[in-house]
């Protein structure tokens, strides 16, 4: 008499949220840049508020913000902003428009492509001063 054997137990799969699709990381950069934009109006508007309190204060904010870093980051406030931006439009549109979440997918490559585009325009000009600034 032959035994069966009964076949090795499967792996269990790993559940998680993530599942690697594209409209996944739209979903979670659309969030990071905009808690990053709204750290950056808050620190703005303080900084802006210190004209009212102390003029003197304020131009040695100023003074401080005119260096290297800070230009990088003000490219990536741009790349930031331009994304948030973009791809706002793509939710409007898929939330708003009968056909928007049939099209989604084409909408966040065309998105993308744009978003590239003019933030490698609006970066390599803000190279441009900050190479020529001195």
């Amino acid at each position: 008499m032959t035994t069966i054997e009964a076949p090795a137990p499967a792996q269990p799969k790993r559940k998680t949220l993530y599942r690697g699709d594209p409209g996944m990381w739209s979903w979670a950069l659309h969030r990071i840049t905009g808690v990053t934009l709204f750290f950056f109006l808050f620190a703005h508007v303080l900084d802006t508020a210190l004209v009212r309190v102390n003029p003197d204060t304020y131009d040695h904010a100023i003074e401080l913000y005119k260096n290297p870093v800070v230009a990088l980051m003000e490219m990536g406030l741009v790349v930031a902003v331009l994304f948030h931006a973009l791809n706002g439009v793509r939710v409007i549109l898929v939330d708003f428009w009968s056909q928007g979440p049939r099209f989604q997918k084409q909408m966040l490559w065309i998105v993308l492509a744009i978003w590239v585009l003019v933030s490698a325009a609006g970066v390599g000009r803000q190279f441009f001063y900050l190479l020529t600034e001195h």
